[in-house]
């Protein structure tokens, strides 16, 4: 198992909402998500939930090699729910939730599964990309952002329009005709989108959170295809680095209209072959 990983936060000093991870064969990256000024009821924060509900996951994944992946993570959410109930509300429409992509490799088939709008990228041994990407997030949000998308980021109109935004789209969460993610309820695990893919037919597996993706998905300056050749010769922190020079050379949004300025970007890079 040859895996390269890198991670960078959307501003120095400031906590990294993604987490990934690797372990016997199996391969975690989530992407903590909340609602910027919203009261989440929460005490611990997004950073402690992505992490914590990472680490349940790749450890419950590890033990229950035959047990489905949906069932892992809603297992690994049940786990982190009573870990806070307690002290935290999470009937609060704003609680900590995460985007999470999880593989699992055995001897014949690799099992992934993506919820939320995190990227499985696979790669075959000529270097044709298939990439996993669940979209629900993304339809919801263009029907719904358009103010965003019209101001300069980081203005206080910016501000005003992002969390008008944010909230009508927490009100879509996890429910049908909206998007599913994972957070307090384990029954959004069943939502998933989860497969197999023949082992022999891979040669890498790569896990990104959408703030290592924009050069594809938001910035259209390079292909998968380019970011495969990338991970190859210079590895994840070459193309994070890569996703921040972009980031820096349009600071407010007005080529790239988005909702961060900067994100947080995380690559887990598995050699399979």
């Amino acid at each position: 198992m040859n895996v390269a990983l890198a991670s960078l936060s959307a501003e120095p000093g400031q906590a990294n909402e993604d987490f990934a991870a690797a372990a016997s064969g199996v391969a975690v990256l989530l992407d903590g998500a909340g609602v910027a000024g919203a009261d989440t009821g929460c005490t611990h924060g997004i950073a402690w939930f992505s992490s914590t509900l990472g680490g349940l996951l790749l450890s419950t994944i590890t033990a229950h090699p035959a047990r489905p992946l949906a069932d892992c993570l809603a297992d690994s959410i049940r786990a982190v729910r009573s870990l806070h109930e307690d002290s935290c509300d999470l009937s609060y429409r704003a609680s900590p939730t995460s985007t999470v992509v999880a593989v699992r490799a055995g001897a014949e088939a690799l099992e992934y599964l993506v919820l939320g709008d995190s990227t499985l990228l696979l790669a075959d041994p000529d270097g044709k990309t298939t990439a996993i990407t669940d979209q629900r997030l993304d339809e919801v949000g263009k029907r719904l952002r358009g103010p965003v998308d019209e101001l300069p980021t980081g203005s206080p109109e910016h501000a005003a329009a992002l969390a008008d935004y944010r909230d009508a789209l927490t009100g879509l969460r996890n429910r049908p005709g909206g998007f599913w993610i994972a957070g307090p309820d384990p029954r959004a695990a069943g939502h998933a989108l989860t497969g197999t893919v023949p082992v022999a037919s891979l040669a890498s597996a790569t896990l990104l959170s959408d703030g290592a993706t924009r050069l594809v998905d938001s910035f259209d300056l390079d292909t998968w295809e380019g970011t495969l050749t990338v991970l190859g010769s210079s590895g994840p922190a070459e193309l994070i680095r890569r996703v921040r020079a972009a980031e820096l050379d349009d600071p407010d949004g007005r080529r790239w209209p988005r909702g961060k300025a900067q994100d947080d970007a995380t690559v887990l890079h598995w050699t399979l072959s």
